[in-house]
């Protein structure tokens, strides 16, 4: 399994962010995804379904908020992002992470997949903006999505579990139909009213 090179050393910058949870401190710098309700809800979600048994993926890790706090209750977590600079950020708060476009090369399957993808219609163009890249999911909304529902399932042991959240800006029904071909169970286990869309949390398991 690839993993970071620790060697290449961390600093925080002067414009950093700091989030209080209750047991861990988050940093966020500049040019990363800063955690907001759906990153919450999303946490709240994996905290309930991961097992101490679990090796745990978390992809699109941003600042590394859900890997860090997950990584006390599985025995093993990693994570990927796209983004160099989220990468970085991850390392920093203690994640165990790789630079990738969602699964990149690893081969390694895992019990608990979690991804917080870009779920909004592209409006702009992102060539050269990170912070519009994290939320932009392509022209519908949910390219992004059905790409990762594509693949998941190859990096999932035998009774691997994946949890996605989404919005109702993105096309529930698309993604949950384009789950329930991949997936033998799948169901919403999280959902929030938020003040322009609804946020939804799914589980995807391949046996019951």
């Amino acid at each position: 399994m690839k993993r970071i090179d620790k060697s290449v050393p961390l600093a925080l910058t002067d414009d950093a962010k700091t989030i209080y949870l209750k047991d861990d401190v988050i940093d966020v710098l500049p040019d990363v995804y800063e955690p907001a309700d759906d990153s919450y809800l999303l946490l709240e979600a994996a905290c309930k379904e991961v097992r101490p048994t679990d090796t745990v993926l978390e992809v699109g890790t941003g600042c590394g908020l859900i890997a860090k706090v997950l990584a006390k209750r599985a025995r093993c977590v990693i994570a990927t992002d796209i983004n160099p600079h989220a990468v970085v950020n991850a390392r920093l708060n203690g994640v165990d992470a790789v630079e990738a476009d969602l699964f990149g090369d690893l081969n390694d399957k895992f019990d608990l997949i979690i991804f917080n993808p870009p779920y909004l219609p592209a409006g702009s163009d992102t060539a050269n903006d990170w912070y519009a890249k994290a939320v932009d999911g392509g022209a519908m909304g949910y390219e992004v999505i059905l790409t990762f529902i594509s693949r998941v399932c190859s990096h999932l042991t035998p009774h691997g579990r994946a949890l996605v959240l989404i919005s109702s800006l993105t096309g529930y029904r698309t993604v949950v139909e384009n789950m329930r071909c991949e997936f033998e169970l799948v169901k919403t286990v999280a959902e929030q009213k938020c003040f322009f869309e609804t946020l939804y949390v799914i589980i995807g398991q391949l046996q019951e």
